[in-house]
């Protein structure tokens, strides 16, 4: 069998997200799902596997459904596949961030970079004068990349701030074109860099595992393969798990 995959996110303002707890571990467990999922005042963001029924009553729920109130009528998603279930167990957190920059000031629901979509990102990673940047931690990295991009070296997204303080500058690099796995830490990225003067900034829509989902490998600028937080460890073109 077959399971589904999904990974999603959304920033919005959700106020009294401590109280939604319980009642999304309870209607993730009624439909048989595992995994984990992250609650803050700033959003959702959460990988979930299971059936395929159960994985799109769960979509529905979300972005139509009675808890969330409409609210996350513009949840990021990416669906994808997997022999065995990649989670053991269920688990729904309150964080104080869905993605731990520790600014509180950022807002991505007020300002972000702009959105570039798989079709597009060739050929603005192509320019000369684009500074393509990697968010994601060194371990991710070194897994797999796209060509030409620079490695902050980073442990955890925490240190992207002093990151940009050392090694960014916003009259040098003019314009940044960044990417992470789903989408998610280049969100808040984005939104920090533009709220410390930097003029241009892009940011791939849906992350890796979009470009890899919708771009022919045979025009691929992506080398190796994507890490994921789940026990299929990696994927590549595709969304194929990674041979054993």
């Amino acid at each position: 069998m077959a399971y589904r995959v999904a990974a999603f996110y959304q920033f919005a303002a959700l106020p009294h997200f401590r109280e939604l707890r319980e009642p999304l571990r309870a209607l993730c467990a009624s439909l048989g799902l595992k995994g984990s999922v992250l609650l803050a005042h700033e959003g959702i963001n959460g990988t979930l596997a299971g059936g395929d029924d159960g994985i799109a009553a769960l979509i529905e729920a979300l972005q139509h459904g009675p808890l969330f109130g409409n609210r996350l009528d513009r949840l990021e998603l990416k669906l994808s596949t997997a022999e065995a279930i990649p989670f053991q167990r269920l688990k729904v957190r309150l964080k104080k961030e869905i993605v731990t920059l520790g600014d509180a000031s950022v807002d991505p629901t007020r300002r972000v970079g702009t959105y570039v979509d798989a079709a597009h990102w060739n050929a603005l990673i192509s320019d000369p004068d684009t500074l393509v940047l990697d968010t994601r931690n060194a371990f991710e990295v070194a897994m797999g990349t796209f060509e030409g991009a620079v490695d902050p070296g980073i442990r955890s997204f925490g240190e992207f701030r002093e990151f940009t303080a050392q090694k960014l500058d916003p009259q040098r690099h003019r314009r940044i074109a960044m990417f992470c796995t789903g989408g998610i830490r280049c969100e808040k990225a984005s939104a920090y860099l533009l709220a410390h003067g930097f003029a241009e900034v892009f940011h791939l829509k849906g992350g890796i595992l979009k470009y890899l989902e919708d771009t022919p490998e045979s025009e691929s600028r992506w080398r190796g393969e994507c890490f994921v937080f789940d026990e299929r460890v990696s994927l590549g073109h595709g969304l194929r798990e990674r041979q054993k």
